[in-house]
């Protein structure tokens, strides 16, 4: 006789929620017009910064914490809840370069700050190992407010074509569109060793985990040995416990290739990373290298575009370098010097750029990641060239033109190596 089977019971079903109702990080149901209520956090803080007390980092994080929880908008099927980093720059950099079109000495402080503010920003989040959308919000914002105040005041000067113009959209557009193909975040493995596993193969010898698709212990198959070995080092085996240790991942729960590293912010490992992007704040892997070097590439020659056509409007008799630094009468017309300042602005945005990509092409070019320079640096390992702009581990090198070829096939299929190159 089969034994009846218990039926559990019957859990109640939540009652659907408003367009302003959400659940807080309490598990309580709230509404987005008492986002105001029972803020002890915030009480206390503002009490004690009007006695002039100082305000514990406790206290700060949990009044943030706060914030980030109630900050919503009404949405179908519940209130979404919003990043609050992706607000600062949808405020502070209109205001931010229209004041700096006022003067030449103001424009001068405002250009100089951002960039300080914007890099003091990045090591307060990255010691923090935070995913944050200030920068991702903040390049978007910035070529959004870029075209506008191109097709605001620069375009009805009658110097700019349609045909010119229909050229930056164009650009633009295929800038968003390499972003989205960069955003892509490079997916975590499914299939995971355990740590019984683990010990099964080091017991066993050099057999095949589960981990990345393709990739053994080692990660040899899709990887080249180091050059640097010698017969008094052994290379060691796959099965041995050292190796596994250092390709075994305790956070992800699996075994990594060669050039597979965690990633602290994003929490996954990833297939030779390069680095974590906090422009598109996802990492640059093996699955969106290419589109990375694409947008970069677009948005370069896009920038340069945009800054040739404005400035050959603005100074009509000068060329574009000449105008950069000198174009006499600029802030006597508030429109003037605002298309001014906005070209001073891209021009440091797209300094920072072309020192990124040129980083990128000398990587690729010697088979390197971000990730192994600077692992070299601190193990003072490798050769540097050029006060070390260009540092080449010799560990994956084959050549100019195979690595191109290598970074080209990327996600493609596996690249094979001879035989004698596999570890």
């Amino acid at each position: 006789m089969k034994p009846v089977k218990k039926t559990k019971a019957e859990e109640p079903e939540l009652e659907p929620l408003c367009c302003c109702e959400y659940i807080d990080r309490n598990g309580e149901k709230n509404h987005v017009a008492a986002c105001l209520c029972d803020c002890q956090d915030l009480d206390e803080g503002c009490d004690r910064w009007i006695t002039c007390k100082s305000v514990q980092p406790e206290t700060c994080e949990k009044i943030m914490d706060t914030i980030s929880d109630r900050l919503r908008i009404p949405w179908l099927r519940g209130a979404k809840k919003v990043n609050i980093s992706i607000l600062p720059p949808l405020f502070l950099l209109p205001v931010f370069l229209r004041v700096a079109s006022w003067h030449f000495l103001l424009g001068a402080v405002v250009l100089t700050s951002l960039p300080v503010l914007a890099l003091w920003y990045y090591y307060l989040t990255h010691r923090r190992k935070e995913q944050t959308l200030f920068f991702l919000s903040l390049g978007l914002f910035s070529l959004g407010y870029m075209y506008y105040v191109f097709l605001q005041e620069v375009v009805p000067k009658g110097r700019v074509g349609p045909t010119r113009l229909a050229l930056l959209s164009c650009g633009l557009l295929l800038i968003l569109f390499a972003l989205y193909r960069a955003k892509k975040n490079p997916a975590p493995n499914d299939r995971a060793l355990s740590g019984s596993q683990v010990e099964c193969l080091n017991r066993k010898g050099p057999e095949k985990p589960k981990g990345f698709p393709g990739a053994d212990l080692s990660g040899g198959l899709n990887n080249r040995a180091p050059k640097d070995e010698t017969k008094d080092s052994p290379r060691t085996s796959a099965g041995s416990p050292a190796k596994g240790k250092e390709d075994w991942c305790a956070k992800c729960q699996l075994v990594r290739p060669a050039r597979a590293w965690h990633c602290r912010i994003c929490g996954i490992c990833v297939r030779r990373m390069d680095h974590h992007c906090v422009w598109i704040n996802s990492c640059v892997g093996e699955s969106n290298h290419q589109a990375f070097i694409l947008a970069l590439l677009v948005f370069l020659l896009t920038s340069v575009y945009g800054i040739t056509l404005t400035l050959d409007t603005i100074c009509t008799d000068r060329s574009v370098f000449t105008a950069l630094f000198y174009c006499p009468g600029v802030y006597a017309n508030y429109s003037s010097a605002l298309c001014f300042t906005c070209v001073w602005y891209s021009v440091i945005i797209t300094g920072s750029m072309a020192y990124i990509f040129l980083i990128q092409l000398i990587n690729i070019s010697y088979n390197v990641t971000e990730r192994e320079v600077q692992q070299a640096l601190r193990q003072k390992t490798g050769r540097r060239l050029l006060c070390g702009l260009i540092v080449d581990t010799g560990q994956y090198n084959r050549g100019f033109l195979r690595n191109w070829h290598q970074f080209s096939t990327l996600g493609t299929h596996p690249f094979h190596h001879p035989a004698e190159d596999i570890v």
